[in-house]
């Protein structure tokens, strides 16, 4: 019911709204927010697809958008992200050396990091949140946000496009995806914590 009223929202919203529909709920996702670019992307495919936007448009506005909540997410970790993850992460088992691991892997990996995990569903949603904790280069944040998103945004926008009508035919695909990926996650950190542990 929730997800059928949220999908409901977003096609009625991005229909009002246009391209800055599109711009900012692709922000609103960027920035930790529950809205799916998988509904978002694919229905402004479909209107693509009946001649109401321009595909090629719509692939970058999506990508501007998920770069702008990017810089929100970053900016949140920047400025108060470290302190509230101090202070509350603990009743969702963080620790202050989880931080420490997550400031120091960005300070090896930053830029495969940022740039790659735009492409993974999830956990595009906040790479950006730890970018700002380590105080990742700015400059690079947006620059690979916005080349890491454009495969993204246009692989969706195009799958809506082809897809026509049935365009929500690919929404089931993507939940089960995400699905994968949170597993994925859950047991890499389960590795590394056994393995620290054994240290």
């Amino acid at each position: 019911m929730i997800a059928e009223l949220l999908s409901g929202f977003i096609t009625q919203f991005i229909s009002a709204a246009g391209y800055a529909g599109v711009f900012i709920l692709m922000s609103m996702e960027s920035a930790a927010l529950p809205i799916p670019s998988e509904v978002v992307m694919p229905f402004a495919g479909y209107l693509a697809y009946k001649g109401v936007f321009s595909i090629f448009l719509i692939g970058v506005v999506g990508a501007a958008g998920s770069t702008f909540g990017s810089i929100i997410s970053y900016f949140i970790g920047l400025k108060g992200g470290r302190p509230l993850l101090e202070r509350y992460g603990k009743y969702f088992l963080i620790r202050t050396d989880h931080i420490d691991i997550a400031e120091n892997w960005f300070g090896r990996h930053g830029d495969k990091a940022v740039l790659f995990s735009r492409l993974l569903p999830v956990v595009r949603t906040f790479i950006s949140l730890p970018a700002g904790i380590g105080k990742y280069d700015f400059k690079k944040l947006v620059a690979f946000s916005f080349i890491g998103s454009l495969p993204w945004t246009f692989a969706l926008a195009y799958a809506g496009f082809l897809l026509g009508p049935y365009w929500e035919s690919i929404i089931s695909f993507f939940n089960g995806l995400d699905i994968a990926v949170v597993g994925a996650i859950v047991l890499l950190v389960l590795y590394f914590w056994k393995t620290k542990g054994k240290k």
